[in-house]
């Protein structure tokens, strides 16, 4: 899956010179948790709900309301923004965004073309979104998940297995971040299985395989 795929094109920007009320403003707006900040057209820098609520006034503060809003009007998005941000690109792939958020700490990233212009953003919900749809989960069906050893043919015979009772397949998923060495965890999602051939399948992989979970799906 990759990263034009997913991300949000031609996204809301805002230029370096923009007000802090403006920016705030646009992100209650548009309900944004951060903007993008241009410059001549380059983009140079991001500014996240964050930025915005740190660099605000204290509710103790002793301003009144119109030195406040002097305030607000007058700090500039530069002055707060994080500058050369962390940017993917369009054939990235969503995994490696993903990667990115999570070792960064951050939920959002600009999306940029090989010509390094920014073409979209990339947020956390977008990877949720990618996710759901390579599970399958939306399509409901029937979860079934197996440790097996790490042997060439084995994922075959349970597919082979699942198959030859009529089983249509919706997702395979393979792991090994959570199994002892030599081992891998398999997830795969199906549909067209009525109930007692769900358990027909679940007692004849547990006489030759690990059944860590059968889930039905179908009726959430």
């Amino acid at each position: 899956m990759l990263v034009k795929d997913w991300m949000t094109k031609n996204p809301v920007t805002i230029t370096d010179d923009t007000s802090m009320m403006k920016a705030i403003h646009l992100m209650k707006q548009h309900r944004f948790r951060r903007l993008p900040v241009m410059h001549g057209g380059e983009l140079v820098g991001v500014v996240t709900d964050r930025d915005l609520k740190e660099a605000s006034p204290s509710k103790a503060t002793t301003l009144d309301v119109h030195e406040l809003y002097y305030l607000l009007a007058e700090l500039q998005v530069k002055d707060i923004m994080s500058r050369n941000p962390l940017t993917v690109r369009e054939d990235d792939t969503v995994e490696h965004a993903a990667q990115l958020m999570l070792e960064h700490t951050i939920s959002g990233l600009p999306v940029v073309n090989a010509a390094g212009r920014l073409t979209g953003i990339i947020t956390q919900s977008d990877v949720f979104r990618a996710f759901m749809h390579i599970t399958g989960i939306q399509q409901g069906g029937v979860q079934f998940a197996l440790r097996l050893e790490d042997k060439p043919g084995l994922i075959k015979e349970v597919v082979d297995l699942l198959r030859s009772r009529g089983a249509r397949f919706i997702s395979l998923l393979t792991s090994t971040a959570t199994s002892e060495e030599g081992y891998r965890e398999v997830y795969i999602r199906v549909k067209n299985l009525p109930p007692e051939e769900v358990a027909a399948a679940r007692e004849e992989l547990a006489r030759r395989f690990t059944v860590l979970h059968v889930i039905d799906d179908s009726a959430r």
